[in-house]
């Protein structure tokens, strides 16, 4: 019978294939079997190349675009403006154009990184030696020398349609970041540092809507009120009470220990800003013994005798006060607007 008849007799016997084994174990550097190289089209048709290159360019072009995309929204599109799209239902313009062309544009850069690396760059395998950690003369001259043979094959001296528009989108990226810091501040309106606060408002209970007058403010309690003329169905209520929300507390005078603040106060009434100067949270916490008020977040506590300045915690600065009196029938008014800009701190704030 032959070899072909019985196709068992040309596999290797056990104790053959042990003994390769040992071999292999023994010879850390034996040729593992890298399979035979074979070359992409880019790599025999020039004209493959160049559309590989040109596909990367639109690439790296496309992010350059959707990052002025991304700074062009902060001026095209207001905080407020909601939109329906399609299938997201009715979102934020600004939201939605802000993160579709950041996402494009990043993701441009790494799809046309990818697409370079695996179209046009050399995808040879080379196995090399171990060697010890401590390179010598030698070695530090093969590596500079396979980095200058790396850098060759890559094209990125050659293909300056590729280097000039990559170079064009990481130059632009970073731009969004610098975007962003509009939020830090007012820039360049003056928007944090007024509220509609106005002489002659009147100060209006948060709960029942109606004017606060003097004998409806107790000594010891605390009464949130708000402008006249806000509508919690208003478009801009959420915008315009996060700055001009109000408390109110009832001292006695005698025991009011800022002069300016019993100046700005009536017959002890004193109004302070409700939003705390740390972060911006709403102060709902008073002790009566103490005239201390406490901000539940981080626990920034003020005292409300002594021009709220702050006795505990992360807070800054002192609550702003509001100047009130009372008008010709009885109620209580502001007679200006807060002395301060509300809130905490902002980039632009002196």
């Amino acid at each position: 019978m032959s070899s072909q008849e019985n196709p068992e007799e040309n596999l290797p016997s056990e104790q053959d294939a042990a003994h390769g084994a040992v071999k292999v174990a023994d010879d850390p550097f034996a040729d593992p079997g890298l399979p035979a190289h074979k070359p992409r089209i880019q790599d025999i048709d020039e004209r493959a190349a160049r559309r590989s290159e040109r596909a990367v360019a639109f690439m790296f072009t496309l992010s350059m675009l959707a990052t002025i995309g991304f700074i062009a929204s902060y001026v095209i599109f207001p905080v407020d403006k909601i939109v329906f799209i399609f299938p997201f239902g009715h979102v934020s313009a600004l939201n939605f154009s802000l993160g579709m062309t950041l996402g494009v544009a990043l993701f441009s850069i790494g799809a046309g990184a990818v697409h370079w690396a695996r179209t046009l760059m050399s995808d040879v395998e080379v196995a090399d030696d171990r060697h010890a950690i401590a390179a010598d003369p030698e070695v530090k001259a093969k590596v500079m020398a396979d980095f200058a043979a790396g850098a060759e094959e890559s094209g990125f001296g050659r293909r300056k349609l590729i280097r000039n528009t990559m170079f064009g989108a990481l130059a632009l990226v970073p731009l969004s970041g610098l975007m962003l810091l509009r939020d830090l501040g007012p820039l360049p309106e003056e928007k944090l540092r007024k509220t509609i606060w106005a002489k002659g408002k009147l100060l209006v209970n948060m709960n029942t809507h109606e004017p606060l007058r003097p004998e409806d403010v107790a000594v010891g309690s605390l009464t949130f009120a708000m402008p006249e003329g806000l509508e919690e169905d208003a478009e801009d209520f959420q915008k315009q009470i996060a700055k001009a929300a109000l408390m109110i507390v009832r001292i006695q005078p005698e025991e009011i220990k800022d002069k300016r603040e019993l100046e700005w106060s009536h017959d002890g009434i004193v109004a302070f800003s409700k939003i705390c100067t740390h972060v911006g949270c709403p102060i709902s916490l008073y002790e009566q013994q103490t005239h201390h008020v406490l901000c539940p977040c981080h626990q920034s506590t003020f005292d409300l005798s002594d021009g709220a300045r702050v006795i505990f915690g992360p807070a800054g600065h002192a609550l702003p006060q509001l100047r009130i009196g009372v008008n010709d029938d009885g109620n209580l008014e502001a007679l200006g607007d807060f002395d301060e800009p509300v809130g905490p701190s902002f980039w632009e704030r002196g």
